[in-house]
């Protein structure tokens, strides 16, 4: 159960920078109170004098008044819902951005086990559970709040019997709300749980159905479909009886409220005591009662799925990086130099079992030397590459880039600094010049069309049906990968760094779009450092230096032309023999 200090200060941290919405809200909220505590009395006033001798003009004006109250009424009450909307969805846009953002900037164990799809839901969906909480709750609680506290001393005004006997139930009926609205809440928590499951299984399977249909797989993902929803829905309708139980609460409160009041009017107007406009009166103040009751009702009704919302939100910005990003030194301009110290590297899943992906790395390269680096699967070329962008930190040993020990760089400046390309490019449903830019606007058409026509890429972008305009598909649906490649080399020419990181760049293209990645990739590496990540032997035949890993040990590193003369070398054994599949 979240205590009801971290529900205030949730509303007072997202609420405040729309304190002037809010209290708009607040003063349309009051005045329609007061309109609601005053037409009753306008009716009360009709009906004694409409039973006597009153003159037409008084009955007209009392008639005329209340229909202006009544119209008024409704039109504060289309005002407020239209704020409300613009509060709360305000409020929710914004916690939506700042969750995005602390997600992004979780380091890669995070995201390494977290399914893309419960996180997803995880960030709107149970965000979404919280817009009426910050458009309406806690405005609508005190508001409704005064309403009752109103109708009540006006009852009390009218017949002090009236006044006591709906105090008690109104007292009672809250405290019965509140002891309901906590038992629900954990269901509610596992419902949105089970969201989040259903969600990321979903988008799993839809990201792979190509694979699900070749395999016939369908029938099994079925089946996992199948358990998932059977599981949530005992959670559903057990949190649904939770619902149903607050607004059962709600009817017998109004049920035992109305009784009371017929009771106290009967044995009241034989005494004399009462006219029948005060009957009226009391009879539709109780009714007053019931309406903001109901929504209270409903506002906790709400509060139990935005509280489980609540909860799940605020365990995922309690989580923290593994990463400490506290470091400011900035890179020097131009190559950078690498230094691997004594680096030994384990992701989590490995690190409670003592394997290593690398292991005491010792290696020195100097500023624009290109290094080719070779191995086999699995010897922690990619590995490498991740290091060096600091996607990861070495749990022993230094890694350094421009003589900076990455760990004081400030990470936007490395990562401004380091461009790295991979196999898998990842492209954005967006125009082609959003996905060459990231978005980044200060960026003119003419710097593109020169990095375009410079790779190759130009004419091909000047035939889509809007050029730089052409909206491409997420993942690159519809480009060939050698486009999809020469893209994202754009990418890096636009943001021209210091180190370039190719993690087998050109593995899978044909030899004609190998040609200009070759090309692209020759003017890249000028006056720039650079890592070649390959498993072909040719990949490599730019590099200075060739540096080939073995079990995430350095087996063999030095200048690629002495090592190609070298007979004992790995590397001219290897190119001697021409066994490429070692590589693999």
């Amino acid at each position: 159960m979240i205590p009801v200090r971290a529900y205030w200060r949730l509303l007072s941290e997202y609420l405040r920078p729309q304190r002037r919405r809010v209290v708009l809200l607040s003063a349309l909220l009051v005045t329609g109170i007061a309109f609601q505590a005053i037409n009753p009395q306008l009716i009360r006033g009709f009906l004694d004098r409409a039973s006597g001798d009153a003159d037409l003009s008084v009955l007209l004006s009392l008639a005329g008044g209340f229909m202006v109250l009544a119209v008024g009424h409704q039109v504060l009450t289309v005002i407020s819902t239209y704020l409300a909307e613009q509060v709360g969805w305000t409020a929710t846009n914004e916690m939506r951005a700042r969750l995005a953002d602390h997600v992004l900037h979780l380091d890669m164990g995070f995201h390494k086990t977290t399914n893309p799809g419960s996180l997803i839901e995880r960030i709107d969906g149970d965000v979404t559970t919280m817009s009426n909480f910050f458009s309406k709750f806690m405005i609508y609680i005190v508001a409704n709040l005064i309403l009752i506290l109103t109708v009540l001393a006006l009852l009390w005004r009218e017949a002090v019997e009236v006044g006591i006997g709906l105090t008690l139930f109104a007292v009672g009926a809250m405290l019965m709300m509140f002891r309901v609205q906590k038992f629900a809440m954990p269901w509610w928590k596992k419902v949105r749980a089970r969201s989040a499951e259903f969600h990321g299984f979903v988008a799993e399977q839809l990201g792979g159905t190509e694979d699900v249909r070749a395999n016939g797989a369908v029938p099994y993902m079925m089946f996992r479909f199948t358990t998932i929803v059977r599981a949530w829905l005992p959670e559903a309708v057990r949190a649904r009886m939770g619902f149903a139980a607050l607004w059962g609460t709600g009817i017998v409160s109004y049920i035992v409220g109305m009784g009371l009041v017929f009771w106290l009017g009967w044995r009241m107007v034989g005494d004399g005591r009462l006219t029948i406009g005060s009957v009226y009166l009391i009879f539709h103040y109780t009714d007053m009662i019931r309406h903001p009751m109901d929504q209270i009702r409903e506002q906790m009704g709400d509060l139990q799925k935005a509280g489980a919302g609540i909860e799940r939100v605020q365990e995922l910005f309690a989580r923290t990086s593994n990463l400490d990003t506290t470091g400011r030194l900035r890179l020097p301009e131009g190559p950078l130099s690498l230094a691997f110290e004594n680096l030994s590297f384990a992701y989590e899943d490995d690190a409670s079992t003592g394997e290593l992906v690398l292991q005491d790395v010792d290696v020195a390269i100097g500023a624009d030397r290109v290094v080719g680096v070779l191995g086999r699967t699995g010897s922690g070329k990619s590995t490498l590459a991740r290091l060096l962008t600091r996607l990861y930190d070495p749990i022993e040993g230094n890694l350094r880039v421009g003589g900076v020990s990455l760990r004081d760089a400030d990470i936007d400046d490395l990562r401004s600094r380091v461009g790295m390309v991979t196999q898998e490019v990842q492209l954005f449903r967006a125009t082609v010049r959003d996905n060459m830019t990231f978005f980044d606007t200060t960026i003119a058409d003419e710097r593109l069309w020169e990095v375009l026509f410079d790779l190759g890429l130009g004419d091909w972008v000047a035939g889509l049906p809007d050029a730089l305009d052409t909206v491409l598909e997420a993942g690159g649906s519809g480009l060939s990968a050698g486009q999809a490649q020469l893209l994202a080399l754009a990418r890096i020419f636009l943001r021209d760094p210091g180190l370039v990181i190719l993690d087998e760049a050109s593995s899978r293209l044909d030899p004609a779009t190998e040609v200009l990645i070759e090309r692209a990739v020759g003017r890249l590496l000028q006056a720039r450092t650079g890592v070649i990540i390959a498993h072909r032997l040719a990949t490599v035949e730019r590099a200075d230096d060739i540096l080939i890993l073995e079990g995430g040990r350095v087996v063999e590193f030095g200048e690629r032309a002495a090592l190609a003369a070298d007979p004992d070398s790995r590397l001219s054994r290897l190119l001697e023999t021409g066994m490429e599949d070692v590589l693999a």
